[in-house]
């Protein structure tokens, strides 16, 4: 049976997907590009880094930028894509594996959130990807909507997400928790989901992505959002999640070893002054590393301190995401991490074999 892989489960490489030029980020395209070369340039020191861009002008101009400051060639896999958004969280393929260690990536719908914003391109870039010759699995297309970042997996068959992501009815309406929890079982190999409730951010997309709001670190840890100010509006709703936490269990009854993470200040929008949704859960695991969106706040040392806690004999890398939510996401959500063994040989170069 094939079982959905945990983030920590050692990988190839890291999928990012290149803002086009006449996209949403087109008024901030420097600052979004700079952040995007920040996590290529950290992740090309540990694996491979996977980049869709717009054109084969931009492929030459970014390899050449990149290598300049300090990139690995070999590490680098840059190709056109035919894209509409970066979110590659949410476009990029979920990978499966077997009692054998086959592997298997997933192409699901992706209909930009529920329909909210144009998606048909970013739908097909995983495909895109396996006509390119990229994937050394196979990739199974599926009818289900579903989005990576609205998943956690501990990789032992627990599955941690939202009702008010995975049960929303601008997703998939004729299904019910029960029949979406057998889809999920078909699919992924998921034997329990541990339904949260509570919790959101102003300014999020994605109807509570579990990716902002509670991350598993190892199959008995979560890191999670705390929320410490009484006078915040979201104060109950992320005390109402700690509760819920503080309820779950392992599949052995075991409770979880919890981290709060803290709570940024309160970010704004400069144009129509709408709150931004900073959250230090977006991390991404890497091999031999975890990296961790800052947002020049007085709680990032805190974060990070958090994380190591969690993450021990990981190097913690700060990432500035500052630019990320000004078009509500992080850093989490701008990638997709690829699987030991799903990138094709003639591109896997590793750096080592620390997981």
């Amino acid at each position: 049976m094939q079982r959905l892989l945990p983030e920590w489960h050692p990988q190839d490489a890291v999928q990012l997907t290149w803002p086009r030029h006449d996209g949403d980020w087109a008024p901030m395209l420097a600052s979004i590009e700079h952040m995007l070369e920040q996590i290529a340039l950290i992740t090309s020191r540990y694996q491979s880094v996977v980049i869709g861009v717009p054109s084969d002008t931009i492929r030459t101009e970014l390899t050449k930028r990149l290598q300049q400051r300090g990139a690995d060639p070999k590490h680098l896999v840059v190709t056109v894509v035919d894209s509409d958004d970066t979110w590659a969280r949410d476009h990029g393929p979920l990978a499966t594996a077997d009692e054998s260690g086959n592997l298997c990536l997933h192409d699901f719908v992706f209909t930009g959130w529920g329909g909210k914003f144009p998606a048909s391109r970013d739908n097909c870039i995983s495909q895109q990807l396996s006509d390119a010759g990229l994937l050394a699995c196979e990739l199974v297309s599926h009818d289900l909507i579903l989005e990576g970042g609205a998943l956690e997996t501990d990789g032992q068959g627990t599955l941690l997400t939202t009702e008010a992501c995975l049960l929303n009815p601008n997703r998939n309406p004729e299904l019910d928790r029960n029949a979406m929890e057998a889809q999920l079982k078909e699919a992924l190999g998921i034997e329990r989901v541990l339904w949260l409730r509570h919790g959101h951010l102003e300014g999020d997309d994605t109807d509570s992505h579990i990716d902002t709001l509670a991350r598993f670190c190892d199959p008995c840890t979560i890191a999670y959002v705390r929320c410490d100010n009484p006078d915040d509006p979201h104060f109950a709703a992320l005390d109402a999640m700690e509760q819920e936490l503080q309820a779950l269990r392992q599949a052995d009854g075991t409770p979880y070893r919890l981290i709060p993470l803290p709570w940024p200040q309160a970010c704004y929008d400069a144009d129509d002054g709408h709150r931004l949704p900073a959250t230090y859960a977006n991390f991404l695991i890497i091999n031999g590393a975890v990296l961790v969106p800052v947002y020049g706040d007085s709680h990032d040392r805190e974060a990070l301190n958090a994380l190591a806690m969690a993450f021990p004999g990981r190097d913690i890398l700060a990432v500035d995401a500052s630019t990320a939510i000004r078009q509500h996401g992080s850093l989490h959500c701008l990638t997709m991490q690829w699987p030991r063994g799903a990138l094709a040989a003639s591109h896997a170069h590793l750096q080592g074999d620390t997981p």
